[in-house]
């Protein structure tokens, strides 16, 4: 791995903390050091567990590359975001997130893509906050948000951009467990131990069978956004 994300495996549990310095932002570069750290533990046939920073899970999308004006790597980084949500939520094996701390925007799909979300309790905001900077929310992301959300709360998190504290993204289905900060490794640990011992085929063909209608509304939404972005952002070299 590279310095952006770290790779632990102890236990059939392969830990994957990101940890940029800053604000975990989905770049490119972050993108495919997540996804390599996910081969890894494919091939490992470990439980996942994604974890951020002490005080930030991820801040969404890198912010820099829209302002850039590199069209080609902003394609690129949409797609590998829009492509991670739709690999975790297909992954064979159990992904725990581990919500260190805030997640916003892209870092919200990420949380929501995951198997079990546990966050800490206090210091953490979460927010899908496209609309509020001027951004119009892509397909893939409303389609991982209505998997998990709360109904009532999906329209207040995607068109309003309301934002969560841990307690209320409980109640919504950003997080099925807030714990305080101190707690949150020995809370994911003992999970992580529980999910080891599912049987692992069973768990793959259930979890498929059970997201098929999700993964198919997810992959006609990324084909549509890249409709969308090609158009807009030209193709990617």
């Amino acid at each position: 791995m590279d310095n952006l994300v770290s790779y632990q495996l102890e236990g059939g549990i392969a830990t994957l903390t990101m940890d940029d310095g800053k604000a975990n932002a989905m770049s490119v570069r972050m993108l495919q050091s997540i996804n390599a750290a996910l081969d890894r533990a494919q091939a490992d046939q470990a439980v996942v567990v994604l974890a951020g920073r002490a005080g930030m899970f991820s801040g969404g999308f890198d912010l820099s590359v829209f302002k850039s004006g590199d069209a080609a790597e902003t394609l690129r980084m949409l797609e590998a975001g829009a492509r991670l949500s739709e690999r975790l939520l297909s992954f064979p094996r159990p992904v725990i997130a581990a919500c260190t701390g805030h997640a916003i925007a892209m870092g919200v799909f990420v949380l929501l893509s995951a198997d079990v979300r546990i966050g800490v309790d206090q210091g953490a905001r979460f927010q899908m906050n496209e609309v509020q900077i001027g951004m119009t929310l892509p397909r893939f992301a409303i389609e991982v948000s209505r998997q998990r959300l709360a109904p009532a709360h999906l329209h207040l998190a995607a068109v309003m951009a309301e934002p969560y504290t841990p307690q209320q993204a409980v109640v919504a289905g950003f997080l099925d467990e807030a714990v305080p900060p101190a707690s949150l490794a020995a809370t994911v640990q003992a999970r992580a131990e529980r999910l080891v011992k599912l049987h692992a085929e069973s768990f793959t063909t259930t979890k498929l069978r059970l997201r098929q209608p999700a993964l198919a509304a997810l992959r006609d939404a990324i084909r549509d956004d890249m409709a969308d972005w090609t158009a807009r952002f030209g193709q990617a070299a």
